[in-house]
């Protein structure tokens, strides 16, 4: 079982290719909330940079401290005692997140160049993912886009995390990253297309997310579900901890302002009311962080809640 590979060229075509092209996004939201995207239209000379800069950069600026870090003496202590106890509250991970308002690295030649021109276009795909959801949930054109921005301008978070996840002397001992779902809207991720590790939960199994050159691995954040009643959903995933390799790993994230009030579709609301379904609360995005922030590791339904009580 592998998660659908779609074209996203063809939505720009006519007729049948394009509605199933438009029917596959479809599948890959309802059924699998995680979908990789070929032909997205980021030029690859620009994503070979990617992978060069953001390489050279966890070289030349974080490889040394990883080494000496809090996580990697823990786990040679921990590996050292024996007692096949695992380390359940950290993750073998080296992250930083780029936004456009804070300080960027800056000793690495090209990389503030390089990432501020993918960040550009990854926002644009971004915008056209989520006019695809809106056209397949029979919502007006920029509906989703509306929501998140609290309104029209331009208000909503758009941030990206370059993280690596170094070789690992102990990975039967520590998660790469602990299995979660994601808080916000809509995640692209740039993986490695050598090193593995990313897996979804489908039907209570891990599955998978198959290295690929050059492709955008999309899926579905906890504002997506609320929004779409349910109908797309945000999924459990988590990255192992590997023995070899170093595992590059980049998501972007757009998420609603944290000023925005998430609430499921009225019109989906009405179309869902002939099932007998639970309708997904109400609440701001910013009350939402502040239990996420708590609980990220743990089940999202009771998230939800604690979010509509703030």
């Amino acid at each position: 079982m592998a998660i659908p590979v779609i074209d996203f060229s063809k939505v720009n075509g006519t007729g049948e290719e394009r509605a199933k092209t438009m029917a596959q996004i479809a599948n890959g939201c309802e059924e699998w909330g995680f979908f990789q995207l070929m032909n997205h239209g980021i030029p690859e000379e620009l994503l070979e940079r990617v992978k060069k800069v953001s390489s050279e950069y966890f070289k030349l600026e974080r490889e040394e401290t990883f080494k000496n870090s809090t996580v990697a003496k823990t786990l040679n202590d921990l590996a050292g005692k024996k007692s096949g106890e695992k380390l359940e509250s950290v993750d073998w991970e080296d992250v930083i997140t780029l936004l456009d308002n804070n300080e960027w690295p800056s000793k690495t030649p090209g990389f503030k160049e390089t990432m501020t021109e993918y960040r550009a276009e990854l926002k644009k795909l971004a915008e056209k993912v989520m006019e695809v959801m809106d056209e397949n949930l029979d919502l007006p054109k920029g509906y989703i886009k509306k929501a998140f921005n609290d309104g029209e301008g331009d208000g909503a978070f758009f941030g990206t995390k370059v993280s690596h996840y170094p070789p690992c002397p102990h990975p039967e001992l520590v998660n790469g990253l602990r299995a979660h779902t994601d808080a916000g809207g809509v995640i692209l991720l740039f993986q490695d297309d050598e090193v593995g590790g990313l897996q979804i939960l489908k039907d209570g199994q891990w599955i998978d997310v198959q290295p690929m050159k050059n492709t955008i691995v999309i899926n579905t954040g906890d504002q997506i579900e609320v929004l779409s009643n349910g109908r797309y959903k945000s999924t459990w995933h988590r990255v192992l901890a590997s023995p070899d390799g170093n595992r590059r790993s980049i998501a972007s994230f757009y998420n609603p302002s944290l000023k925005a009030t998430v609430a499921p579709a009225p019109a989906l609301v009405e179309k869902d009311s002939e099932k007998i379904n639970q309708t997904y609360p109400k609440f701001l995005f910013g009350d939402y962080m502040s239990v996420y922030a708590e609980q990220k590791f743990l089940p999202k339904e009771p998230r939800f809640q604690a979010a509509t009580a703030m």
